[in-house]
């Protein structure tokens, strides 16, 4: 695993959860036809391109590595923090009200956890 793109995913996936939770608090839906909510589309495409390139990056350290870890833990976190996103901010343009932001916000949220779960996982911390 790369830290720095593991560190840089955390940043980003919390900058979007926070422009999603305001986008919430002022009760705007995810329509994208604003330049707010078109905007938050980019950074959660952005985060979604290097989710995908830790997935690849982890399953080639994976099949190249005799690490002592749960491979099957470790890929499941790796395909499952990669379709999260995508599920939730599909689910977040289909919620018409300000519950759409949101369910974006709780998936942005994910990631970092998800993150640092698969940290934990390369360390061999569970």
């Amino acid at each position: 695993m790369i830290q720095v793109l593991a560190t840089a995913l955390t940043v980003v996936a919390v900058a979007a959860a926070l422009w999603a939770l305001v986008l919430a608090v002022l009760d705007h839906p995810i329509t994208l036809r604003t330049k707010p909510t078109l905007g938050l589309a980019g950074v959660v495409l952005l985060l979604e391109v290097g989710l995908l390139v830790q997935a690849v990056i982890g399953v080639v350290a994976l099949l190249g590595s005799d690490r002592e870890l749960d491979r099957a833990t470790f890929a499941g976190y790796l395909v499952g923090v990669a379709v999260v996103l995508p599920l939730g901010a599909v689910w977040s343009v289909a919620e018409r009200s300000r519950w759409g932001a949101g369910v974006l916000t709780v998936t942005c949220l994910s990631v970092p956890v998800m993150v640092l779960r698969l940290n934990q996982l390369w360390a061999g911390h569970g």
